[in-house]
């Protein structure tokens, strides 16, 4: 589903997600109105313009992930402040791709997040891992967390360092699927709703530290 304001932008994506194999399933330009169809027309993936005439980018978020869980959220902005960013991604948005992105990293960025992984226009990933750490350096972590076997933990470690599933299934010679697989009984055990909220979980615990052992 695409969700932008002004018309030519709104189509051209869609248009560009058709040509690239992709069912539109809605384009539509108030965010209101993106949360109120979502449930229905059940996207894979939301591309989302943080700029509504309605409702904030922020409210939207965590409308259309409060309608479909399990919808994956890549915002398309022309905005890239900190807070922006931050507030997206805070709010349940799985990726932060700027306007000026050429159309093959738009496309790119969309089969990413469809695959699952957390896809940041370059600059904006280490914003976010680094207020994260700054979260981490909170509070204890919860000693009662659930118990991951060391293969999810594997998975896990590789996940807060940035590998997409790919490179993560090709470094421990195993399945894309499997991948998968193990990264959704992680989020099932922990009880995290994405990819996002894992990374944060790897970074409190330490697991992101590129001295650990791969």
């Amino acid at each position: 589903m695409v969700v932008d304001d002004h018309p030519m932008w709104r189509e051209g994506v869609a248009r560009d997600l058709t040509e690239a194999g992709y069912t539109v399933v809605a384009a539509v330009g108030e965010g209101a109105q993106a949360v109120r169809v979502c449930g229905s027309v059940r996207p894979d993936v939301v591309v989302l313009d943080l700029q509504l005439p309605d409702l904030s980018g922020v409210e939207v978020i965590r409308g259309l992930v409060g309608a479909l869980p399990q919808v994956r959220v890549l915002v398309l902005s022309a905005s890239g402040e900190q807070q922006d960013v931050l507030d997206a991604v805070k709010a349940g948005a799985t990726g932060y791709l700027l306007k000026s992105a050429a159309r093959e990293e738009f496309l790119e960025a969309v089969r990413r997040t469809a695959d699952g992984d957390a896809v940041f226009t370059a600059g904006l990933a280490g914003l976010v891992l680094g207020e994260y750490r700054r979260l981490a350096a909170g509070p204890a972590a919860d000693l009662d967390a659930p118990r991951l076997t060391e293969r999810e933990t594997e998975v896990l470690r590789l996940v807060a360092k940035g590998l997409s599933y790919r490179q993560i299934a090709e470094r421990l010679t195993l399945s894309h699927r499997t991948v998968q697989n193990h990264v959704q009984n992680t989020l099932g055990k922990l009880q995290l709703h994405n990819r996002i909220e894992l990374v944060r979980y790897a970074i409190e615990r330490g697991l992101d530290d590129s001295d650990s052992p791969e």
